[in-house]
């Protein structure tokens, strides 16, 4: 035995010894994952509770800029009514501000009853009762929220055991989540995500953390699968499949064999979900983020052509939330309904229309930042391809494909008629191959053919599984021999 195989064999004894168990827990909680992840109070939920916008007695986004701080100028508006006023949420360069419709009311005092009638608005049930939280606990485990001190949580007496968190000084809601949720995650994303709250408050540590233990996790595996081709060689010189007879010896080494790479690239891929190829020096070659330059170039609200209070009249009884937005120096609106945004283009002053991009607009926004002389290549994209693609659909189709030759190889993916769009270049693609690829099987193929997908993500987990719990066993078994010997 070389000196090499040696320092393998210690290295995956020692790292299996100590990870085995982690690994285990990662698969079985990956396959969870699959189907269930950690509860939120998302942003659907949130927009249900508020009241239906009105055009009644809305001012000019004039008046609302003049009740500013001297010198300061919207970058940003988000129009809403909530619990009965109507308030304009601004950006500006130096802060945020929520600003009345109404000149004669105040923003309300954030008190016991404002906190009642905001969970009065999430659930009808009695109350069982209402603890004050001064830490965080195990579902709102976030070191930001510690600022929102104390948090209300409400337990509600309801056969899904609802539990609400609101925040003492904003009365937004932090978190929701019911006994079925709760218990998914316990089994999921707690465990795969190593989301234990004494760790995951501290963001910096948890990454720390959850980077080294899966780097290291990464060679305890390379030291297996040099193990396991070896000793495949040596039984094969035998004609076996294996050179162990002993049953967990032998069947940790042939899954080992079929399925290590696999555990590898998983351990590999969960990794770099924290980490970054740029972090590793794989930079953007382009001297501006395109990304930045197009927010750059968003026109000030206050510019629209189109009045915002003749969106609310062209939707009555609808509005939940208005948005001001842009596609660089193209403005629109994002209307958002209980059921589904609409975006209307804000450039016309004669009516309401729809936004639809169409390319002459697209390369007109895209030469400001890649200069006119540039070769883009547009085309209308119909289909999912590398590095636009959804497991689950929710990209929409279809996009503006606007190919950029530069030293970036830049490429954006634009939604014509919502004005999103996804910008990939060297690194982002090196980052999805990395993540998303390796880890969700995010791979063209696999996500058009979705019983295949099934098929491979479960098949793989699986042989993972198998492979952590022989290692599980083996490592209980060299943990009682090493006891034994010092006895």
């Amino acid at each position: 035995m070389n000196l090499l195989t040696k320092i393998m064999q210690f290295i995956h004894r020692i790292l299996g010894t100590a990870l085995s168990i982690l690994f285990l827990v990662w698969f079985l909680s990956g396959l969870v994952m699959i189907y269930h992840t950690f509860p939120r109070a998302d942003r659907t939920d949130k927009r249900a509770k508020m009241d239906i916008l009105s055009p009644e007695n809305l001012p000019s986004l004039d008046q609302i800029e003049k009740r500013l701080p001297q010198n300061e100028r919207i970058s940003h508006v988000t129009l809403n009514s909530y619990l009965g006023q109507t308030v304009f949420h601004l950006r500006t360069e130096k802060g945020s501000y929520d600003i009345p419709a109404d000149s004669t009311e105040r923003l309300p005092v954030i008190d016991w009853n404002h906190i009642q009638r905001v969970a009065s608005l999430w659930n009808t049930s009695s109350i069982a009762k209402v603890d004050s939280l001064y830490t965080l606990d195990q579902w709102i485990p976030f070191g930001r929220l510690k600022e929102e001190f104390p948090i209300y949580k409400f337990h509600f007496a309801d056969p899904e055991r609802h539990e609400l968190y609101i925040s003492s000084k904003s009365g937004e809601v932090l978190q929701y989540t019911d006994k079925n949720s709760r218990f998914w995650a316990w089994l999921g994303a707690i465990p795969h995500w190593v989301y234990f709250t004494s760790l995951r408050q501290d963001a910096e540590l948890w990454i720390k953390v959850v980077v080294w233990l899966s780097g290291i996790g990464c060679v305890m595996c390379i030291a297996g699968i040099y193990l396991g081709i070896r000793d495949f060689r040596l039984a094969r010189r035998r004609h076996l499949i294996s050179p162990y007879k002993k049953f967990w010896y032998k069947w940790h080494h042939i899954l080992g064999v079929l399925f290590g790479l696999f555990v590898l690239t998983f351990c590999f891929s969960g990794m770099m979900s924290l980490a970054r190829v740029q972090d590793w020096g794989l930079k953007a070659k382009l001297d501006i983020n395109p990304v930045q330059e197009l927010r750059k170039m968003a026109p000030s609200p206050l510019d629209y052509p189109l009045d915002y209070r003749a969106v609310i009249q062209a939707y009555p009884g609808q509005i939940r939330q208005l948005e001001w937005s842009s596609f660089g120096d193209i403005p629109f609106y994002i209307v958002q309904t209980d059921t589904k945004d609409i975006v209307v283009n804000a450039n016309k002053s004669d009516g309401i229309s729809l936004l639809n991009l169409r390319p002459e607009e697209i390369r007109s926004v895209l030469s400001q930042i890649h200069g006119i002389g540039t070769t883009a290549d547009i085309k209308l994209l119909d289909a999912y391809d590398t590095y636009y693609i959804s497991r689950k659909r929710n990209l929409e189709l279809p996009v503006w494909k606007v190919s950029i030759q530069d030293v970036d190889n830049s490429c954006y993916y634009i939604n014509p008629r919502n004005g999103q769009y996804r910008y990939v270049n060297t690194p982002s693609r090196w980052n999805h191959w990395m993540y998303p690829a390796l880890h969700s099987l995010n791979l063209k193929f696999l996500v058009d053919h979705p019983v295949l997908w099934n098929i491979v993500m479960w098949g793989t987990m699986l042989g993972g599984t198998f492979v952590s719990l022989s290692g599980v066993w083996l490592a209980i078994k060299y943990i009682r021999r090493k006891a034994r010997r010092k006895k």
